[in-house]
Protein backbone atom coordinates (compact mmCIF):
# COMPACT_ATOMS: atom_id res chain seq x y z
CA UNK A 1 0.00 0.00 0.00
CA UNK A 2 1.37 3.39 -0.99
CA UNK A 3 1.55 6.11 1.64
CA UNK A 4 2.10 9.84 1.38
CA UNK A 5 5.61 11.00 2.22
CA UNK A 6 4.39 13.55 4.78
CA UNK A 7 2.38 12.91 7.95
CA UNK A 8 -0.63 14.99 9.08
CA UNK A 9 1.72 17.63 10.54
CA UNK A 10 3.55 17.99 7.21
CA UNK A 11 6.65 16.29 8.64
CA UNK A 12 8.76 14.23 6.24
CA UNK A 13 8.44 10.53 7.00
CA UNK A 14 11.84 9.55 5.59
CA UNK A 15 14.85 10.63 7.71
CA UNK A 16 16.08 14.19 6.98
CA UNK A 17 19.56 12.84 6.23
CA UNK A 18 18.05 11.14 3.14
CA UNK A 19 16.03 13.96 1.59
CA UNK A 20 14.78 17.52 1.84
CA UNK A 21 11.74 18.94 0.04
CA UNK A 22 10.87 22.59 -0.59
CA UNK A 23 7.55 22.95 -2.48
CA UNK A 24 8.10 26.61 -3.52
CA UNK A 25 11.85 26.80 -4.01
CA UNK A 26 11.73 29.22 -6.95
CA UNK A 27 9.12 31.95 -7.55
CA UNK A 28 6.24 31.05 -9.85
CA UNK A 29 7.14 33.61 -12.51
CA UNK A 30 10.69 32.29 -12.74
CA UNK A 31 9.37 28.72 -12.86
CA UNK A 32 6.85 29.61 -15.60
CA UNK A 33 9.47 31.37 -17.72
CA UNK A 34 12.03 28.59 -17.32
CA UNK A 35 9.50 25.92 -18.25
CA UNK A 36 8.56 27.74 -21.47
CA UNK A 37 12.20 28.43 -22.35
CA UNK A 38 13.39 24.86 -21.86
CA UNK A 39 10.40 23.29 -23.59
CA UNK A 40 11.14 25.31 -26.72
CA UNK A 41 14.94 25.72 -26.63
CA UNK A 42 16.41 22.51 -25.21
CA UNK A 43 17.75 20.04 -27.83
CA UNK A 44 15.51 17.21 -26.64
CA UNK A 45 16.34 13.67 -27.68
CA UNK A 46 14.84 10.25 -27.08
CA UNK A 47 17.26 7.38 -26.66
CA UNK A 48 17.45 3.63 -26.15
CA UNK A 49 17.80 2.08 -22.73
CA UNK A 50 18.26 -1.48 -21.53
CA UNK A 51 15.41 -2.29 -19.13
CA UNK A 52 14.89 -5.75 -17.69
CA UNK A 53 17.25 -7.18 -20.35
CA UNK A 54 15.31 -5.54 -23.21
CA UNK A 55 16.26 -2.49 -25.26
CA UNK A 56 13.43 0.04 -25.19
CA UNK A 57 12.95 3.67 -26.24
CA UNK A 58 12.67 5.84 -23.16
CA UNK A 59 9.15 7.22 -22.71
CA UNK A 60 10.35 10.82 -22.20
CA UNK A 61 12.77 13.29 -23.78
CA UNK A 62 16.17 14.25 -22.32
CA UNK A 63 18.96 16.82 -22.61
CA UNK A 64 22.22 17.32 -20.71
CA UNK A 65 23.78 20.70 -19.85
CA UNK A 66 27.08 21.36 -18.09
CA UNK A 67 30.81 21.61 -18.28
CA UNK A 68 31.54 17.89 -18.01
CA UNK A 69 30.88 14.84 -20.16
CA UNK A 70 27.31 13.81 -20.86
CA UNK A 71 25.40 11.31 -18.79
CA UNK A 72 25.76 7.76 -20.06
CA UNK A 73 23.11 6.91 -22.62
CA UNK A 74 22.80 10.38 -24.12
CA UNK A 75 24.43 10.78 -27.51
CA UNK A 76 24.97 14.53 -27.43
CA UNK A 77 27.99 16.15 -25.75
CA UNK A 78 27.36 18.51 -22.83
CA UNK A 79 25.55 21.69 -23.86
CA UNK A 80 26.94 24.96 -22.44
CA UNK A 81 24.86 26.44 -19.64
CA UNK A 82 22.03 28.76 -20.62
CA UNK A 83 22.11 31.94 -18.48
CA UNK A 84 18.75 30.97 -16.94
CA UNK A 85 20.02 27.47 -16.09
CA UNK A 86 23.21 28.91 -14.62
CA UNK A 87 21.12 31.20 -12.43
CA UNK A 88 19.06 28.24 -11.21
CA UNK A 89 22.23 26.21 -10.61
CA UNK A 90 23.59 29.03 -8.44
CA UNK A 91 20.30 29.16 -6.48
CA UNK A 92 20.43 25.41 -5.89
CA UNK A 93 24.10 25.50 -4.86
CA UNK A 94 23.51 28.45 -2.53
CA UNK A 95 20.70 26.60 -0.77
CA UNK A 96 22.34 23.17 -0.58
CA UNK A 97 25.98 24.17 -0.08
CA UNK A 98 26.88 21.72 -2.86
CA UNK A 99 28.57 22.17 -6.24
CA UNK A 100 27.20 20.55 -9.38
CA UNK A 101 28.89 20.11 -12.77
CA UNK A 102 25.87 19.21 -14.88
CA UNK A 103 22.11 18.95 -15.07
CA UNK A 104 20.01 16.24 -16.71
CA UNK A 105 16.69 17.49 -18.07
CA UNK A 106 13.79 15.09 -18.55
CA UNK A 107 10.65 16.23 -20.36
CA UNK A 108 7.49 14.28 -19.58
CA UNK A 109 5.20 15.39 -22.40
CA UNK A 110 1.95 13.90 -21.10
CA UNK A 111 0.50 11.17 -18.91
CA UNK A 112 2.07 8.45 -21.08
CA UNK A 113 5.65 9.53 -20.33
CA UNK A 114 7.36 7.97 -17.32
CA UNK A 115 10.55 6.61 -15.77
CA UNK A 116 10.67 3.07 -14.34
CA UNK A 117 11.79 2.08 -10.86
CA UNK A 118 15.51 2.79 -10.45
CA UNK A 119 18.18 4.16 -8.13
CA UNK A 120 20.65 6.72 -9.43
CA UNK A 121 24.20 5.42 -9.53
CA UNK A 122 27.07 7.16 -7.76
CA UNK A 123 28.12 10.05 -9.96
CA UNK A 124 31.49 10.25 -8.21
CA UNK A 125 32.82 6.80 -7.28
CA UNK A 126 33.29 6.26 -3.57
CA UNK A 127 31.09 9.17 -2.53
CA UNK A 128 27.46 9.39 -1.57
CA UNK A 129 25.19 10.50 -4.38
CA UNK A 130 23.67 13.94 -3.87
CA UNK A 131 21.14 14.98 -6.49
CA UNK A 132 19.10 18.18 -6.46
CA UNK A 133 15.87 17.83 -8.41
CA UNK A 134 13.83 20.86 -9.55
CA UNK A 135 10.35 20.29 -11.00
CA UNK A 136 8.59 22.55 -13.51
CA UNK A 137 5.10 22.26 -14.95
CA UNK A 138 2.55 19.53 -14.29
CA UNK A 139 2.48 18.10 -10.76
CA UNK A 140 3.43 14.42 -10.89
CA UNK A 141 3.65 11.80 -8.17
CA UNK A 142 7.22 10.77 -7.29
CA UNK A 143 7.14 7.24 -5.86
CA UNK A 144 9.71 5.75 -3.48
CA UNK A 145 10.03 2.16 -2.31
CA UNK A 146 12.60 0.32 -0.22
CA UNK A 147 14.71 -2.08 -2.24
CA UNK A 148 14.48 -4.86 0.36
CA UNK A 149 10.78 -4.43 1.18
CA UNK A 150 8.50 -3.07 -1.53
CA UNK A 151 5.68 -2.73 1.00
CA UNK A 152 7.57 0.28 2.37
CA UNK A 153 6.38 2.67 -0.30
CA UNK A 154 5.71 6.40 -0.37
CA UNK A 155 4.54 9.03 -2.85
CA UNK A 156 5.38 12.72 -3.02
CA UNK A 157 3.59 15.17 -5.33
CA UNK A 158 6.32 17.34 -6.87
CA UNK A 159 5.05 20.88 -7.23
CA UNK A 160 5.85 23.42 -9.95
CA UNK A 161 9.00 25.25 -8.81
CA UNK A 162 9.84 22.72 -6.08
CA UNK A 163 13.24 21.38 -5.00
CA UNK A 164 13.85 17.83 -3.83
CA UNK A 165 17.35 17.13 -2.50
CA UNK A 166 18.18 13.42 -2.44
CA UNK A 167 21.24 12.64 -0.36
CA UNK A 168 22.99 10.24 2.01
CA UNK A 169 22.23 6.55 1.47
CA UNK A 170 18.89 7.13 -0.27
CA UNK A 171 20.08 5.70 -3.59
CA UNK A 172 21.64 2.72 -1.81
CA UNK A 173 18.48 1.53 -0.03
CA UNK A 174 15.59 3.12 -1.95
CA UNK A 175 14.48 3.36 -5.57
CA UNK A 176 12.10 5.79 -7.23
CA UNK A 177 9.98 6.34 -10.34
CA UNK A 178 7.51 8.57 -12.16
CA UNK A 179 4.67 6.26 -13.18
CA UNK A 180 2.40 6.66 -16.17
CA UNK A 181 -0.78 8.44 -15.14
CA UNK A 182 -4.36 7.29 -15.66
CA UNK A 183 -5.69 10.83 -16.18
CA UNK A 184 -4.68 13.44 -18.78
CA UNK A 185 -1.49 15.35 -17.90
CA UNK A 186 0.25 18.36 -19.41
CA UNK A 187 4.03 18.70 -19.74
CA UNK A 188 6.52 18.48 -16.90
CA UNK A 189 10.26 19.20 -17.00
CA UNK A 190 12.49 17.80 -14.29
CA UNK A 191 16.03 19.09 -13.78
CA UNK A 192 18.43 16.89 -11.79
CA UNK A 193 21.65 18.68 -10.85
CA UNK A 194 24.50 16.20 -10.52
CA UNK A 195 28.15 15.83 -9.59
CA UNK A 196 30.01 14.10 -12.39
CA UNK A 197 33.53 12.92 -12.98
CA UNK A 198 35.64 14.82 -15.51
Amino acid sequence: MQQKLFDDDEQLLLPPDLMEYLPAFIPQQQADNLFRLLREAAPWEQHNQVLYEKTVITPRLSAWYGERRSKEGLSQPPIPWLPELLQLKEQVESHTGLNFQGVLLNYYRNEKDSVAWHADKDTLPGRKTEIASVSLGQVRAFDFRKKTDHRQRYALDLAHGSLLLMKGDLQLYWEHRIAKATVPMTGRINLTFRKVAG
